[in-house]
């Protein structure tokens, strides 16, 4: 998804927000934060895919919250938030989910059998004057927000969940530090 939203979308980068804890999901068997990371980075191998833990750093919880955040800290910056049409299916069960369309424009990508849902839900509905054809996908960083997108791309039937539940690193103990530094070194 990265690569397509930086092809479809024109941008010059995009930021993989690595979470210290999703308040959705729960803590029970969830990778340590320093494992995901090295994992994310390991896969991310592309000069424009940038894997940080912001969310840490800047000691937020909520995506709504993060979002204020980095527009306060770089003000100047045209960011767009990308989520999977699995996200915008679910997202009023995000805390100030409203916030995150009023803020910034929004790219969904399509994912396996999650677009009719996503598109019929009720941030589809609130927000369907702000839709943006597809076509127009490329303007996205340069509008004003609420702005948004559906981006259809070639589907690819795994889930994130999946991977991470056949990887073996996940099963693993945790890597030592040195270890850690190795993996994710190029």
């Amino acid at each position: 998804m990265s690569l397509w939203a930086l092809r479809r979308l024109r941008l010059d980068c995009v930021w993989w927000l690595v979470s210290p804890q999703n308040p959705l999901k729960a803590t029970a068997g969830m990778a340590p934060l320093g494992r995901r990371l090295a994992e994310a980075r390991r896969v991310a191998r592309h000069p424009a895919i940038r894997v940080t833990d912001v969310e840490r750093a800047l000691g937020t919880r909520y995506t709504a919250d993060t979002l204020r955040a980095l527009t306060g800290r770089f003000p100047r910056a045209r960011f767009v938030w990308l989520m999977g049409a699995d996200n915008l299916r679910q997202i009023r069960r995000w805390k100030r989910w409203d916030s995150i369309f009023m803020r910034l424009p929004v790219a969904v990508f399509d994912r396996p059998s999650y677009a009719l849902g996503a598109l019929s839900g009720m941030a589809a509905r609130r927000f369907a004057r702000n839709r943006i054809p597809a076509s127009a996908a490329p303007s996205l960083a340069n509008r004003s927000a609420p702005a948004w997108t559906f981006v259809r791309m070639p589907l690819h039937p795994a889930s994130a969940t999946r991977i991470r539940e056949g990887r073996a690193s996940y099963r693993r103990p945790a890597p030592s530090a040195h270890s850690a530094q190795q993996e994710v070194t190029p």
